[in-house]
């Protein structure tokens, strides 16, 4: 009998350890340091305009997809769709001991509007106690001009004269309406502009191949592997007030990210719905 109880203790004691080492995969995304060997080897996002309309709305096929070149303990995505400066949907998905997710969505929407999809797409890996991760950031816009007095069209990018004009009217739209939500956010907080690097989510993308002003890339992708991790918890999920409540994140405008410029933090700012504005911070570790 006292052999069975020590075995059983032993074991016990086992479990707990393993518990201990071993953190149970759930829909997160936590930063660790990033893999110098493991990258994906594929990772897109992409809009596409259906081509029928009903009831008045058309479509768009939204999709996001990537692979690791290996197996990850965790593999997740988020991404975030934007349409004239205000965020109208997003995705997740994850995935354990896996390489590949792939996953698509149909938005229905109306009038002539300027699409922006930002997606964030993560590994954590897991070799013994160590814990690495592996990311990259993908992303697509799309103008879709619906107008009573000419076919429904889609492009990235204008060919014609009529969609020049087109693409002015909605990127000048898009502008003028963020620009007049972060000088609200900015005098609102008290946020002098000069002291950061400012830029707005989706531009985010171009951080994926370059590095942030005077940082090392490793650094770079350190602060943007964190950005994510909080702007997944505090604004993919719902975004976090002060007071513990939690607000919906859709039709809150397109974050303003705002980077300072001594890297000794971040504040994420936006506008929700019906006109909160909110103020996310996050500290650099130097």
């Amino acid at each position: 009998m006292k052999k069975l109880v020590s075995i059983a203790a032993l074991l016990l004691i086992i479990a707990s350890f393993s518990l201990f080492i071993y953190r149970p995969a759930k829909e997160t995304i936590i930063f660790f340091p990033i893999h110098p060997h493991v990258t994906f080897s594929e990772a897109k996002t992409t809009l596409q305009l259906q081509p029928q309309k009903r009831d008045g709305k058309y479509s768009l096929l939204w999709s996001a997809a990537s692979s690791l070149d290996r197996d990850a303990y965790l593999r997740q995505d988020i991404s975030l769709l934007f349409a004239d400066g205000r965020l109208i949907d997003r995705l997740a998905k994850w995935k354990t001991n896996s390489q590949t997710l792939t996953q698509e969505k149909i938005v229905a929407a109306r009038d002539s509007r300027f699409f922006q999809a930002i997606s964030f797409h993560h590994g954590e890996l897991h070799e013994g106690e160590m814990i690495t991760s592996s990311q990259t950031m993908t992303s697509d816009y799309l103008y879709v001009i619906d107008s009573p007095y000419s076919p429904l069209v889609s492009f990235h990018r204008a060919a014609t004269q009529d969609e020049k004009e087109w693409q002015n009217v909605l990127n000048k739209t898009t502008a003028e309406f963020l620009q007049h939500t972060s000088e609200s956010l900015l005098s609102h907080f008290s946020i002098q502009k000069q002291q950061y690097y400012s830029l707005y989510l989706p531009d985010l993308i171009v951080y994926n191949e370059q590095p942030l002003p005077d940082l090392s890339m490793e650094k770079t992708q350190e602060i943007i592997g964190k950005l994510w991790e909080g702007l997944y918890k505090s604004y993919f999920l719902g975004i976090k007030k002060e007071d513990g409540s939690i607000l919906s994140p859709i039709g809150s405008t397109t974050p303003l990210i705002l980077i300072s410029k001594d890297y000794s933090h971040l504040l994420v700012l936006t506008e929700t719905k019906d006109g909160e504005k909110i103020r996310l911070t996050q500290q650099i570790s130097r």
